[in-house]
């Protein structure tokens, strides 16, 4: 601290003292993204749900194509498919022999054929596999043609009521690999305990990308749409 002498006085000098001040820069508000944005996130959202949705789908069906199980069963189920006056299609044969070795193998004690017929036909798909059936030899006691219907959910609908009748809980889905994933969505729905078990050779074993393709949009369509129509009849 200086001093300096005036005459006999003494007087005492302060130096400022200098202060230095950060002051925090503005802070900066992000803009709104405005409508233009808005709109693009939902067209985006609309866009992209489907998507994924329709992806999910696919893999699941895809997945569930590839299981095979032999989970002991009340019956066998086997879903219809074209017959000609009586004599059941490749695709149908195929899934026909499946269930007769399944029923040989002792998955189950009962085969259940299903499907109705065409305007003009003379046989029902149930009634031509059941025939064929007991030409193979499977007593004809333990098969039950199931033949109003046509298409799954309607056939699987009186497969359930015949079940109901006879205490049946439990059956396993005998069709085409890509058909699965829909079908036990559907028995599930009727209140029955489904295991599938496709067939793994001959018409209809092959899971083409059409196939897939289809059977997606159908399984789809069924869980968001149609499932609702579906009354649960086994308890």
């Amino acid at each position: 601290m200086p001093t300096s002498t005036v005459g006999r006085s003494q007087v005492t000098t302060t130096e400022p003292t200098i202060r230095v001040v950060h002051s925090a820069p503005p802070t900066r508000r992000r803009p709104h993204p405005g409508l233009p944005a808005v709109v693009g996130m939902v067209v985006f959202a609309l866009i992209a749900f489907p998507l994924i949705v329709v992806g999910g789908s696919a893999y699941f069906v895809s997945r569930t194509a590839a299981v095979v199980d032999t989970t002991q069963t009340d019956a066998i189920v086997v879903l219809g498919a074209a017959q000609f006056d009586g004599r059941p299609s490749p695709v149908l044969e195929a899934r026909l022999a499946h269930a007769a070795d399944l029923y040989r193998q002792g998955v189950a004690p009962r085969i259940i054929t299903v499907g109705g017929k065409q305007s003009g036909d003379r046989f029902t798909e149930a009634g031509a596999g059941r025939d064929w059936l007991v030409d193979q030899g499977i007593s004809q006691r333990d098969v039950y043609a199931v033949g109003e219907g046509d298409n799954t959910v309607t056939s699987m609908v009186n497969v359930a009521n015949l079940a109901q009748q006879n205490g049946w809980t439990s059956i396993t889905l005998d069709s085409d690999p890509a058909h699965m994933a829909r079908s036990q969505a559907i028995a599930n729905r009727l209140g029955f305990d489904a295991y599938p078990n496709p067939t793994q050779s001959g018409d209809g074993s092959q899971v083409t990308q059409d196939y897939l393709a289809r059977e997606t949009v159908a399984y789809v369509a069924f869980e968001v749409f149609e499932q609702w129509d579906v009354p649960r009849i086994i308890e």
